[in-house]
């Protein structure tokens, strides 16, 4: 079974909190437009547990979602939750049941074991050095949004030439540049590339003078 698309730190693959999971914007974008005002769970600095309590009122508005289906059954399957809704209530035994079973030395292996995953395939930025894990099983996806997007930006050309060890001055360089960026991750087992397109984008071709 393959996790065809995900935001993943193959560094920190596993959650080390429940705000991790609640924290991620299926969540939080769901309780926002449940009425949740966003700076109650976006507040700097905010701790973990503080998080998930001010959120876990929230969750009854979100139980007709796929999302909300997902939570109970990632609680039941991984963290023992005996309980057919998440609410204000529980979070507390929850959370703590959770943070017990994440502080494990070998969760990320219990979680892969049980979710019977053999690839899980990431989203990286395009400088991603790739390094320091096994690409074999977190498989790299070269996100191209900033090279199509914001080229034209200083910091991304200055990423963009370290990157692909070369100076871009004109379009053959950047052609070349790029294509030093794929053979980079198509090197380190890369199965595909992925762009988030905006919902005014429209293709339009470009003469190769241009």
């Amino acid at each position: 079974m393959i996790d065809p698309h995900t935001h993943i730190n193959p560094h920190q693959a596993a959650s080390r909190t429940l705000a991790d999971i609640l924290g991620y914007h299926y969540y939080t974008e769901l309780a926002h437009s449940a009425g949740l005002p966003k700076e109650q769970i976006e507040e700097p600095g905010i701790e973990p547990r503080e998080k998930v309590r001010r959120l876990a009122p929230w969750l009854k508005h979100l139980e007709n979602t796929a999302q909300y289906s997902w939570l109970l059954e990632m609680s039941q399957q991984l963290f023992g939750f005996q309980g057919e809704r998440i609410d204000e209530t529980n979070w507390e035994s929850l959370y703590e049941a959770s943070l017990k079973c994440m502080s494990a030395p070998d969760w990320e292996q219990q979680v892969l074991q049980k979710s019977g995953l053999d690839q899980v395939y990431l989203t990286n930025d395009f400088d991603d050095p790739l390094t320091g894990f096994d690409t074999s099983f977190y498989v790299p996806c070269l996100r191209t949004d900033d090279l199509v997007f914001h080229l034209c930006r200083p910091a991304v050309q200055q990423r963009l030439q370290q990157a692909a060890a070369t100076s871009v001055t004109d379009a053959t360089s950047l052609r070349d540049a790029v294509g030093r960026l794929f053979e980079h991750f198509t090197a380190n087992n890369a199965r595909a590339c992925a762009i988030s397109l905006p919902p005014t984008f429209s293709p339009a071709s470009v003469s190769a003078v241009a």
